[in-house]
């Protein structure tokens, strides 16, 4: 049993750098931004699809058998899947989401909720165990990190329905599904690429390659309008 002081130290460390990270993207969406309250949902959504990961990551690993890349793609599964679906009922689907960016802005809201209560959950036995260094350490390599791929996975499930935003319901569908596909992807590659010992710091790169790309996908999505013909 974890004590008070360490749970809140522990949650200070997961929530305050995926709040730093939320501020920066909701820069993005300045032109008309989302209400307070509702981003305020879907980041608690995102906390809480991890509640609802774990069991099932736990029930994968017990009775699936695999190597390591089958475990590491059912867990991308769960996870991208799960984010998405909490994402959809606490933000996506609802009046506020009225133009394409706010695809891409409730995804990653649900993103980072979602990375804030795992990174809490890494830092409680470090920090009960009084290892400080080691905490340190292990916010600040899930800050530029873990929070980033989770970021970026479900920032391209957002584009995704950013780019289909005006289309059919069938359209719609194949995007999403296409998203969700280079999601896993992303985060079976991530997960395989640290524990296979791949050079940490060429994996961060590839992540971090990718949030600029995401950076200018946003700028892409800011410019769609609805077709007049």
């Amino acid at each position: 049993m974890f004590s008070p002081l360490t749970i809140l130290i522990a949650t200070l460390g997961g929530i305050i750098p995926a709040l730093i990270w939320l501020a920066f993207w909701l820069g993005e969406d300045e032109r008309r931004p989302e209400p307070r309250g509702r981003i305020f949902i879907t980041f608690l959504a995102g906390m809480l699809a991890v509640v609802v990961v774990l069991p099932l990551e736990h029930l994968v690993q017990e009775h699936i058998p695999g190597g390591l890349f089958t475990l590491f793609l059912l867990w991308a599964i769960i996870e991208e899947t799960l984010k998405f679906v909490f994402a959809y009922f606490a933000g996506l689907h609802n009046k506020d989401c009225d133009e394409p960016v706010d695809a891409l802005i409730y995804m990653i809201t649900a993103a980072l909720g979602f990375a804030a209560l795992e990174n809490t959950l890494f830092l409680l036995t470090p920090i009960e165990d009084g290892l400080i260094g080691r905490s340190i350490v292990t916010g600040n390599m899930r800050f530029i990190g873990a929070s980033v791929l989770h970021t970026l996975a479900s920032g391209v499930v957002g584009a995704a329905m950013a780019f289909s935003f005006y289309r059919a319901q069938r359209i719609k569908r194949r995007y999403v599904l296409g998203g969700l596909i280079l999601a896993i992807a992303l985060h079976t590659y991530f997960n395989f690429s640290i524990i296979g010992h791949t050079n940490v710091l060429v994996v961060f790169a590839y992540i971090w390659v990718g949030v600029i790309l995401l950076l200018m996908i946003f700028e892409k999505v800011k410019h769609i309008r609805r077709s007049r013909s």
